[in-house]
């Protein structure tokens, strides 16, 4: 059993509620019945099938808007209106208010179809077999179900209950009924809980809800869609956050498949999010280092001070029938040593720096001595287990290193983009060797390494001819010569010479990289260009924002603000959430972008993308030593204003922009 890379499952249909528990995925009545729809904790699918039907016939959707942790669905069913209204938690609310607006009185039969399979959210993903399966028992009590699944040690429990206004409700196997009499213009409601066991025990409230982002700054701007936006991020941030272990509240990295944590994921929301709170930072840092590997073992990727990709909590992970925890990434480990250091900066307080000086030091210890290397020394990555990922950078789908010519690049992959992180890291840790750990000769150590690094990356990467540095080097040293978003990263990182930013930020915002609603993830024109690929044409928000807070970076702040205004704009299109992906087809007048069918939304990079944009407008950048927030605004045209009240930075408030 191999573990899934992000390209396998369609969505289109998929309404998406989430909370620091539990998640529901439905269809747009509300309903789960099918497919991957169901109510999901802990990676376990905990109610397959929740059908909501008015004598023996489901409702017609007329509207439905979910947000956050809420959904409400608006439906019609025999002459009667439904307002559905969903609430997730460590469990599930739901309240469907009936309505009669008929002038006569009517009697009506609502029934709830229910069912659980307890299913591994990788086997409902499309996984073929599994060592094992338990056995589900179904209770049926007074009001309600309880559904309950063993094997061996791992358990889980649903218990469904339901309460009407002037009814009794009956269960009876799989479905619970209620006889509603409405006269004239009368109304009812009918609320069903759903609650959670796992363990024996049941779930009980996951931290304090969303509360790293309930003091968020304030946006203030003539901007109607970034102001939108900026609150709408805020709250898929705040409902994507979960409980990680010891109340460390962290990001998860995305609805519907990927509510857990994810080394990557969390390192880089955190970091778009540090203008809105340090605390997901620091809660990240401190839970990935919990899992930081300290042996090599083969199954599962890992190596010594290696920061894990992902942790998974359901059926087969229990069992390890998916290694788990699983340390298949190249780039988890270096972004952890520059998330470290920019907690440092944003809150001037190394006490964090210090409390994980262990961690940061057995992580350095695997950039500069574990790591894989390619022949040159450059960080590389080679999959050793049967069942990870055969890609180990953000670009994780088995297609996404390819030559110009479309081949698939092979062997020890070093791609750019982690050479870009490793430089930044080894610049950031020297900085917190001096200021945190008192250890000068280290600081001066790693930044010869960074210098040495910095010179032979230009040398080896750089492709005169393309004006762009190459995706990756190959197993044989090899260019990996197609034109992508990855080279965008560099400049994030600062490992681009002053003297070729210029061509690189050309190349990036050309015709062929830049589609009208963002930078593509691989040039028009590539042999395995495709704008509705995974990875090779389509538009990732967080990676055309990086690259925004790059341009920024070397001074090209205008080039900044149009990236920002073209995802500013596509978001407006999503309903002011930017997806996971969309399609990179170029803009055209009249149309908005393509939707991705397989994109995770609310998703933790995309909602931090905001964040960063506005971070790049603004050129907010923390100097710890003066504890002052510079900043610059240099604004797209037609924008008037744009400021962030209460940014916390320095253990106090500030205000940026203007």
């Amino acid at each position: 059993m191999q573990l899934p890379d992000r390209e396998t499952e369609t969505l289109e249909w998929a309404v998406s509620v989430v909370s620091p528990g539990a998640y529901a995925v439905s269809d747009g009545a509300g309903d789960f019945d099918a497919g991957a729809g169901g109510l999901y904790y802990r990676d376990t699918r905990h109610l397959s099938r929740f059908v909501l039907e008015v004598g023996g016939e489901r409702p017609v959707v007329r509207g439905r808007e979910a947000r956050g942790t809420a959904a409400e669905f608006l439906l019609e069913a025999a002459g009667l209106e439904l307002v559905r209204r969903r609430r997730l938690g460590h469990g599930m609310e739901e309240e469907v208010e009936v309505r009669n607006p008929s002038g006569r009185a009517v009697e009506a039969r609502l029934s709830f179809g229910v069912g659980a399979d307890f299913e591994d959210v990788f086997v409902v993903r499309g996984f073929a077999g599994r060592a094992e399966r338990g056995e589900v028992v179904e209770e049926v009590r007074e009001g309600g179900l309880r559904y309950l699944y063993r094997r061996g040690g791992f358990s889980r429990g649903t218990e469904v209950r339901a309460f009407a206004e002037g009814a009794e409700p009956v269960a009876g196997s799989g479905g619970i009924h209620c006889l509603l009499r409405l006269g004239a213009g009368q109304r009812r409601v009918v609320r069903v809980s759903v609650a959670l066991e796992e363990g024996g025990e049941r779930v009980r409230a996951a931290g304090r809800r969303g509360a790293p982002y309930a003091a968020a700054p304030a946006l203030e701007t003539d901007w109607e869609a970034l102001r939108r936006s900026w609150e709408r991020s805020v709250e898929d941030l705040a409902a994507l956050t979960f409980d990680a272990g010891e109340g460390l509240l962290v990001p998860a990295a995305g609805a519907p498949w990927y509510m857990a944590l994810f080394g990557r994921d969390a390192l880089l929301a955190a970091y778009g999010a540090m203008i809105l709170t340090p605390e997901p930072a620091r809660n990240a840092l401190r839970a990935l280092a919990r899992w930081q590997a300290t042996e090599r073992d083969d199954y599962t990727d890992a190596e010594p001070g290696k920061i894990p990709h992902e942790l998974r909590r359901g059926e087969l992970a229990y069992f390890r029938e998916v290694p788990q925890p699983y340390y298949g990434t190249a780039d988890a480990t270096p972004l952890f040593l520059v998330l470290l250091e920019e907690h440092r900066r944003w809150t001037a307080d190394e006490g964090l720096a210090r409390e994980l000086e262990g961690a940061a030091r057995r992580a350095l210890d695997w950039l500069l001595a574990h790591a894989d290397r390619t022949s040159g020394g450059f960080v590389a990555y080679e999959s050793r287990s049967p069942a990870g990922l055969r890609n180990h950078g953000w670009k994780d789908s088995d297609g996404s290193m390819l030559f110009r010519d479309g081949r698939r690049a092979g062997g020890g992959v070093a791609p750019c983009e982690v050479q870009g992180y490793a430089y930044d890291a080894l610049l950031r840790t020297a900085r917190l060797a001096e200021s945190a750990w008192g250890d000068a000769a280290l600081a001066g150590r790693l930044r010869d390494e960074a210098g040495d690094l910095r010179e032979r990356f230009d040398r080896d990467y750089w492709m005169e001819d393309r004006g762009c540095y190459a995706l990756a080097l190959d197993g044989e040293g090899r260019k990996v010569d197609s034109v992508t978003s990855n080279a965008g990263h560099l400049l994030w990182s600062g490992i681009v010479p002053e003297e070729k930013a210029p061509l690189l930020a050309r190349r990036l915002l050309s015709e062929e990289m830049f589609s009208g609603w963002g930078i593509r993830t691989m040039a028009e024109g590539e042999g395995g260009y495709d704008p509705l690929s995974y990875h090779n044409g389509s538009v990732w928000p967080h990676d055309s924002a990086l690259i925004a807070l790059g341009l920024a970076r070397y001074g090209f702040r205008k080039e900044a603000a149009r990236v920002a205004a073209a995802l500013v704009e596509a978001a407006e299109r999503f309903g002011y959430r930017l997806p996971e992906v969309f399609g990179g087809e170029r803009r055209r007048e009249g149309e908005g972008p393509a939707g991705y069918p397989s994109s995770c939304s609310p998703q933790a990079w995309a909602a931090a993308a905001v964040p960063l944009l506005v971070r790049a407008l603004l050129g907010a950048e923390p100097d710890p030593e003066a504890r002052v927030l510079r900043s610059g605004p240099v604004l797209p045209e037609g924008v008037r204003g744009l400021r962030l009240e209460g940014v916390p930075a320095f253990g106090g408030r500030h205000a940026v922009g203007g």
